[in-house]
């Protein structure tokens, strides 16, 4: 068959004729519907529309229009002309007899359609390129599956499909796929930065829905009423729709099996760190609880087993009287560099009260008084000091109005006035109020007078040593010694210009280098490495505080630039997955570097048939980030429910601060591709905790952490209120809460 063609350029007069071959036009027609002619038009001058009209037994059929776009860069090819679409050309053919043998001819001419004609060709233009670039994301998504088929056939048959899925994402993160990420922003048709829980499913319904709006601009053009049976592509629609919710399906139920079911309307967990203070309070794990707490982490760095079975005993017991599901979660030590102990300091506690600018007393300090078996104070009370005395009778004559009378420790007069009294659940206590400063020890004798002389003794007990610390300031030299004698007096240790302390850990000696940087305490103190050698490290400090920071015991060390080998699982971390296996429902897993320390703990739970026992890679090194998705496919590998914890902390020294908001969202972004839960942890809400008062960043965090599946709280002394806090903020993102929230409107008068 022939054809003459009629093209619509400006390089061309109106009306002018051109020749083109035609081949390969293989027609198929169902009865007054559709028929696909895949052909190519070769065109000496570039056409933006050109129109066929099919002729056939010398009758003209019905106009239909088909579209050449010309290559991106308008240039000529080799053989002087413009390629047409390779794409299908759709033609109505009525009035044919399919039994009958096809002899046309094709003739064009120039369109006489509206001036919007040409945009919609444009348009359809666009969209086929959009297309094309999908179709090549889609193909190269598939291929990164093929690659890895053998590593994907060692998951665990209940993790099969997200492991896939995280191999689908990781294929697409690797395109440069911005522009096309631009144009499909312009027909608002996908957001490819969306797709991560279902890679493939939603490409596969990007492409259909192309598709789709190719075949009715088609239409459209073509002023065409045939209706078209697209039975086949909507069941393949259907069946990717159906592939999208069973991954969300899929990250649910990860979250289910790891977390526990949600309790009312919230949507996310809260996880609340205790240690030692739990068991000086009856009430504190309850009040947890019933503040909004759904899990209890133990740390294993601190402690012992007859601490931590106590807070589960607890827990428990709480949890089965409140009816509240609460679950306990275990973090391994690891092998986390810190500080060594340093010398106690003295048993004293001091008492101040609040002094204005000029130093006059404004608010006396409150000290709590009780028997040292009474316990601690009750919750809703925040003295400055807590005193426990030896003697019950004593405790029980004194009155409101009394005033206690003491020589404090350095020799000085003071007075205590007992103003309220509290009958607790395990005694009686008392708040008293002191006007002049004042340090306390153990043995410390109270007295009362009475009529007649008679005075009542009572002395105090069990004062706590006070936390030895090392006062830094940037210039100052630090000596890390390895032998752990940092028992030493650091008193003078500013005047000599270096002061000294220890860390037994063997790794650290071994590694580092002359020039590196070292951070301490979450990088609130950071240094230079001067000197090394077996036994010392000699630190300059290059960044602290104004007044300088305090370095105490068990405080974290990081060397961020140097590459430090560790073993998987320390010795003690081996102990300890004893109790874990035993008593928790989750463990930790500490310093996470590469899949090795996967491969062990794997091993060891395997070794104790611990099939499901939850797994919490903690992600706080540079290399733990990097390797992440590798650490997620090796965890993968066996039955056990999965999650990743953010350990900011750590983390953010490790990789720089600048980074961090990056760095949690690639956490956030590949986690989910995997369809495993997420725990956002480490300084969440710290003000409010520490002081009851918090920052607004601290709840525009909390807002940004309600994406992942748990949020961590750290322990401190007003942690109840920051659970109860964050437990208000969490519902407030739930459906019934936005569906009482009123809208913002535009003022009345307006309208």
């Amino acid at each position: 068959m022939t054809a003459s063609i009629v093209t619509n350029h400006k390089a061309i007069p109106r009306h002018a004729i051109h020749t083109a071959d035609v081949s390969e036009l293989g027609l198929c027609t169902l009865g007054g519907k559709f028929a696909y002619l895949p052909c190519r038009l070769n065109v000496r001058q570039s056409a933006q529309m050109v129109q066929l009209l099919a002729k056939f037994r010398n009758t003209l059929a019905r106009k239909t229009t088909a579209f050449a776009i010309p290559n991106e860069n308008n240039e000529v090819e080799r053989s002087g002309s413009h390629a047409c679409s390779d794409d299908q050309v759709l033609m109505p053919l009525e009035n044919y007899n399919s039994s009958g043998h096809l002899e046309g001819e094709a003739v064009d001419s120039l369109s006489k359609s509206e001036a919007g004609f040409f945009q919609r060709v444009e348009h359809l233009g666009n969209q086929a390129r959009v297309l094309d670039k999908l179709r090549a994301v889609y193909l190269h998504v598939l291929a990164s599956e093929q690659w890895n088929a053998s590593s994907l056939k060692l998951s665990h048959k209940n993790y099969m499909e997200s492991a896939t899925n995280l191999i689908h994402y990781l294929a697409l993160k690797s395109l440069d796929t911005e522009a096309l990420k631009d144009d499909l922003a312009l027909i608002s048709l996908l957001n490819l930065e969306m797709v991560n829980s279902s890679v493939l499913a939603s490409l596969t319904t990007g492409i259909q829905l192309l598709e789709n709006l190719q075949l009715n601009s088609v239409r459209a053009i073509g002023n065409v009423s045939a209706e078209i049976c697209m039975q086949e592509k909507l069941d393949q629609q259907n069946k990717g729709n159906f592939m999208i919710n069973a991954m969300k399906k899929k990250a649910f139920l990860n979250r289910e099996l790891l977390l526990g079911p949600l309790q009312d309307s919230r949507l996310t967990h809260i996880m609340t760190t205790v240690g030692e203070e739990a068991l000086e309070s009856e009430t504190l794990i309850t009040n947890l609880i019933k503040a909004g707490t759904s899990i209890i982490r133990i740390n294993c760095a601190h402690g012992n087993p007859q601490l931590w079975s106590e807070i589960i005993r607890r827990v428990k017991q709480s949890s089965q009287m409140l009816e509240s599901p609460c679950r306990i979660l275990m973090d391994l030590a690891g092998p986390k560099l810190r500080t060594d102990n340093l010398k106690p300091g003295p048993c004293v506690v001091k008492i101040s009260p609040k002094k204005n600018a000029s130093g006059n007393v404004i608010f006396p300090a409150q000290v709590w008084l009780s028997h040292k078996g009474a316990g601690p104070p009750p919750p809703h009370l925040s003295p400055d000091a807590v005193l426990f005395i030896d003697d019950q009778e004593f405790l029980t004559e004194v009155k409101v109005g009394d005033t206690l009378r003491f020589f404090d420790a350095r020799g000085k007069k003071r007075m205590l006035k007992i103003s309220r009294v509290f009958h607790i659940f395990s005694g009686t206590g008392f708040m008293a109020e002191c006007t002049r400063t004042a340090y306390v020890s153990s043995g410390t004798e109270l007295l009362i007078k009475r009529k007649k002389g008679r005075f009542l003794v009572g002395q105090v007990v069990d004062v706590p040593a006070r936390e030895s610390f090392i006062r830094l300031r940037v210039g100052d030299l630090l000596i890390i010694l390895r032998d752990g004698k940092s028992d030493q007096d650091n008193s003078y240790g500013h005047t000599s210009r270096a002061y000294r302390i220890a860390c037994s850990s063997g790794y650290l000696f071994d590694a580092v280098k002359p020039g590196e940087r070292i951070a301490f305490d979450d990088g609130k103190i950071w240094g230079v490495i001067k000197g090394t050698s077996s036994s010392e490290i000699v630190v300059s400090i290059t960044h602290a505080g104004p007044r300088g920071t305090k370095l105490g015991s068990q405080k974290s060390i990081n060397i961020p630039d140097s590459n430090i080998r560790y073993e998987g699982l320390t010795s003690k971390d081996l102990v300890d997955l004893e109790f874990v296996a035993s008593h928790a429902d989750m463990v930790g897993v500490s310093f996470v570097r590469d899949t090795r320390d996967v491969i062990v703990l794997r091993q060891e739970l395997e070794k104790r048939k611990l099939q499901n026992l939850g797994i919490v890679l903690k992600i706080e090194t540079k290399s733990g980030f990097e390797k992440l998705p590798l650490l997620l496919l090796e965890a993968m590998k066996s039955s056990n429910p999965l999650g990743v914890m953010i350990a900011r902390g750590d983390l953010a020294v490790e990789c720089g601060w600048e980074r961090l908001a990056d760095i949690q969202e690639e956490i956030l972004s590949v986690s989910g591709t995997a369809h495993i839960p997420v725990i956002w942890a480490t300084q969440v809400l710290e003000s409010l905790v520490k002081s009851g008062i918090p920052t607004r960043a601290e709840i525009t965090d909390v807002a940004n952490g309600r994406r992942a599946s748990c949020i961590m709280l750290n322990k401190g002394r007003h942690i109840v209120q920051a659970v109860s806090t964050l437990d208000s903020i969490l519902r407030a993102n739930s459906k019934e809460m936005k569906a009482e929230r009123k809208p913002l409107v535009l003022s009345s008068h307006l309208f």
